[in-house]
């Protein structure tokens, strides 16, 4: 047990916009960042009493290896898209939405989620990078609107037969 007397020790946990405003496409990776904001959320008050000040980032669009491999996956074209041909460019454009040459550099995001978190009063949350205001506004919106965007955005207001 850490003593009362100790100063607080700052422990970061890193999740993406997507956590609370979800895109097509991205279910499963959605649905992980959903589960690490509520752990965070969590941690944050079972930790304090042991003085570990735990802080939420969320990342907006950051380029970094993960995107730059799903950009290369998607650009080798050996997907088979079944059911889901009539959308494969909203797809493969869904997948590179990050890397793009808005995308905060990842070096840059580091040294400012550092600073903050390293900081005396590091912050409950850090919220940083390309695109969090336009996901935060989504992620406050009614779902409705969410599902509107998005449908506009990606294509999905047309009926699709499956094939």
């Amino acid at each position: 047990m850490a003593s009362s007397s100790r100063a607080a020790r700052p422990a970061a946990s890193s999740r993406c916009v997507l956590g609370t405003a979800t895109t097509p496409w991205a279910a499963p990776y959605c649905a992980s960042k959903a589960a690490v904001h509520a752990a965070t959320d969590a941690l944050r008050l079972e930790l304090r009493p042991f003085g570990v000040h735990v802080v939420k980032v969320v990342a907006g669009a950051v380029r970094s290896g993960l995107g730059r491999a799903n950009a290369a996956q998607l650009a080798a074209g050996d997907q088979e898209w079944r059911m889901y041909r009539d959308f494969a460019a909203a797809i493969e454009e869904r997948g590179r939405a990050s890397q793009t040459r808005k995308s905060t550099d990842a070096g840059v995001f580091a040294r400012h989620v550092a600073r903050r978190v390293m900081s005396a009063r590091p912050p409950r949350e850090i919220v940083y990078g390309n695109m969090t205001l336009l996901f935060a506004a989504l992620a406050a919106s009614p779902g409705w609107v969410r599902d509107a965007f998005f449908a506009w955005r990606f294509g999905l207001n047309k009926n699709k037969k499956p094939r």
